[in-house]
């Protein structure tokens, strides 16, 4: 007996907003097994990671824990991609250092508030918005990302202190004050880069595809895959029980975490307020402080997840919905912001970890959330002799392979001017990372409308002049094909009629049709006839309905150029082929 329409529709919509209910019905142990493995992996990973993003947040260690798990288990329920790790990122805390002045008050608000605004985008369906900026701007900001994150953990693996975090600051500081490099920060930092980039070359080594090879060999690849992808906990391990033999010898070489807060973090409403020493900072003062970051945080976090979701559904054959994701994104933030997390995000290394270990549902970051809880109940203390210069050996093997050399060779072959605003945006985030994104976004605007504004206008001679637009006719371009009429069709002696081919002309508004009708009566009264021909039939209806005075019209170019044979037109045409039948001539 077939179910009511309304109660399909209510149980598809609701699966739609809980993707969960669409797999975890036909939850198998064959995947739970796999799920277990990946989540594990990706636990090891994350730990070290997430002590390391906090650095780069400009906040301490134990926020980037706090900020690690409450996506694991939102996105379980209202994830759409099985590949796809939420928590801390490169991008996204270098976001948070220029935006919550290093306070973790500023750091939940500004959580709290860009998952609000990702809820509100999800529900309103907003997402296509990130399909305006465009690749090379995209790349541009995350060049520059690296570049300046790369370069803010050089100051520990010297050693040094007391280093400003404005990039251009940092560089001279660090370069004048290079000779009070402590020796012990410099070797165990550079042996844990050394190490991180050995493991990383093995793990691209590892054959697949060897079940045919005897056991042994198998067990190898297995062990050399499983310590290349646990290599930031391995790494991390490895340097603090080093520290820890110092310390049990009276000496200590390398700079340390130091103190990490034992315990779960509280479950309480993030600060609508700040009470500093001057007084109460309110919630209006918090927000305007904020500033830019509230319109760049939940954007950038929002274009990093999408853009990964979509990678790793496209290399495994599933679809995923931005909206969705969109939703996910605004609710991680919004409840991490009860347990003072910063804004979060999807992360490239981690949901490749992910994907590589076969995880089959978004359950693997069950357990990854339950590892990071167990890790702030039990292993805090743990935390106090971890080297900075092994955490930001961490962090450079993971944000150096964001900088994309070969884009700008790229660019070059493709279309040069796309290089205008992926320099512009690469040079800007130096300096301030919502100019750079901003200046990004108006150059490729810029490049884009004035393609449209000038659409190239290809002549040839036929018996008549043709004169071939290269696309439709959008209401900036109009002056520039009165002026193309003007000098074409006025040129010779004497002065000769136009067509017009709009078979390329998918839609048009008023001051299109204002255009050509200005363009119709300054033509007429020079003795001039202007003749369209392919109209698509939804443009024909807007011209006629229009009224034009002297509006004629051919179905197709053939009929034209038959028509016009033997006579001194002038023949503009939009070069595409497929003609519209569009019934007689319309005067």
């Amino acid at each position: 007996m077939p179910r009511p329409a309304g109660r399909c529709c209510s149980s598809g919509a609701l699966r739609r907003r809980l993707p969960v209910l669409g797999w975890l019905p036909r939850y198998s142990l064959r995947w739970l097994q796999l799920d277990l493995v990946a989540g594990v992996t990706v636990g090891l990973t994350v730990v070290p990671q997430a002590l390391a993003y906090a650095e780069v947040a400009g906040l301490p260690a134990q926020y980037g824990l706090y900020s690690s798990f409450v996506g694991c288990f939102v996105y379980c329920l209202l994830g759409t991609s099985k590949d796809v790790t939420l928590g801390p990122t490169a991008i996204m805390s270098l976001l948070v250092s220029s935006y919550a002045f290093h306070d973790p008050a500023y750091a939940t608000l500004l959580a709290f508030l860009s998952g609000c605004i990702q809820l509100a985008m999800g529900l309103l369906h907003l997402g296509f918005l990130l399909d305006f900026i465009s690749y090379p701007v995209i790349t541009g900001f995350t060049s520059a990302a690296s570049v300046a994150i790369s370069f803010s953990q050089v100051k520990n693996i010297l050693g040094l202190r007391g280093i400003p975090r404005q990039f251009f600051l940092q560089v001279y500081e660090t370069f004048r004050r290079i000779g009070e490099t402590r020796v012990g920060d410099a070797t165990l930092g550079l042996a844990c880069l050394v190490v991180l980039t050995g493991l990383r070359c093995m793990k691209g080594h590892v054959p697949r595809g060897y079940q045919m090879e005897p056991l042994l060999v198998r067990m190898g690849h297995l062990i050399v895959w499983a310590v290349a992808t646990a290599r930031n906990a391995l790494v991390v391990l490895f340097a603090g029980l080093v520290a820890y033999s110092f310390q049990v010898t009276g000496s200590q070489p390398f700079m340390l975490t130091g103190e990490t807060p034992k315990g779960l973090p509280p479950f309480q409403p993030p600060p609508f307020s700040k009470v500093t020493a001057n007084g109460t900072v309110p919630f209006g003062q918090m927000v305007q402080d904020l500033g830019a970051g509230l319109a760049v945080v939940p954007l950038m976090g929002l274009l990093e997840t999408i853009a990964i979701a979509k990678s790793f559904a496209s290399q495994n054959s599933y679809r995923i919905d931005p909206n969705q994701e969109l939703l996910a994104m605004g609710c991680t933030n919004l409840l991490g912001s009860f347990v003072s997390s910063y804004p979060v995000t999807g992360s490239f290394g981690r949901t490749a970890v992910n994907a590589q270990s076969g995880v089959c549902t978004p359950a693997g970051g069950l357990v990854t959330g339950t590892l990071v809880l167990l890790s702030l109940a039990y292993l805090t203390s743990s935390f106090y002799y971890i080297p900075k210069a092994a955490l930001a050996a961490v962090i450079i093997g993971a944000v150096a392979p964001m900088f994309d050399a070969g884009i700008f060779r790229t660019l070059w072959r493709v279309k040069k001017l796309d290089l205008v605003p992926l320099c512009v945006t690469f040079v800007l985030c130096f300096w301030e990372v919502q100019y750079g994104i901003v200046a990004g976004i108006l150059v490729s605007g810029i490049l884009l409308l004035y393609t449209i504004a000038r659409p190239p206008i290809e002549v040839s001679e036929q018996g008549v002049l043709l004169l071939q637009p290269a696309s439709g006719l959008h209401f900036p371009a109009v002056e520039h094909l009165r002026e193309a009429v003007h000098q074409r069709a006025l040129a010779g002696s004497p002065a000769r009629c136009v067509v017009l081919d709009c078979a390329h002309v998918s839609s048009i508004d008023y001051t299109v049709v204002r255009g050509l009708a200005d363009l119709l009566q300054e033509l007429l009264k020079k003795g001039i006839s202007l003749v369209f021909c392919s109209l698509q039939p939804h443009v024909l209806h807007v011209l006629l309905s229009a009224n034009l005075e002297g509006f004629q019209h051919f179905p197709s170019l053939e009929e034209a150029e038959q028509e016009l044979q033997g006579s001194n037109w002038v023949l503009f045409h939009d070069a595409d082929e497929t003609m519209l039948p569009t019934p007689g001539l319309i005067q």
